[in-house]
């Protein structure tokens, strides 16, 4: 399937996620999005920091596509931030860094559960 694909089939087809982007695992190209998901290189390159020292994250917020939002969860591997009752989830594979919004109408354990699903299963994979 392409990049394309696990977009707009396994995420937004879930029904849990709304809009969703994945970039290159360096954050320096976009791979595939959502229309008009406008997620910028600096926030993913700033996501990518926020693997390796979440503190900033917390105190500072996420910014996804020009809304800041309120970090609830950070690791190495992933990244929960909520504005409101919609959020995000970041979740990194080994070879790509996937971004996924969520509407109010979700919860947000079920739409980090996709997410993290095809996290897993690109990583199984060798993405």
């Amino acid at each position: 399937m392409s990049w394309q694909g696990w977009v707009d089939q396994t995420l937004v087809g879930s029904k849990k996620v709304d809009k969703a982007a994945i970039f290159s695992a360096g954050g320096d190209a976009l791979l595939a999005t959502s229309a008009g998901f406008n997620v910028q290189l600096e926030e993913v390159q700033y996501m990518l920091r926020g693997f390796e020292d979440s503190i900033p994250l917390y105190s500072g917020g996420l910014y996804v596509a020009g809304e800041r939002l309120m970090v609830t969860k950070a690791d190495d591997q992933s990244i929960y931030a909520e504005k409101g009752k919609e959020g995000v989830c970041v979740v990194r594979s080994s070879q790509s860094i996937i971004v996924a919004h969520y509407p109010e109408t979700v919860q947000s354990r079920e739409a980090a559960s996709i997410v993290g699903q095809l996290a897993n299963y690109l990583t199984s994979i060798g993405y």
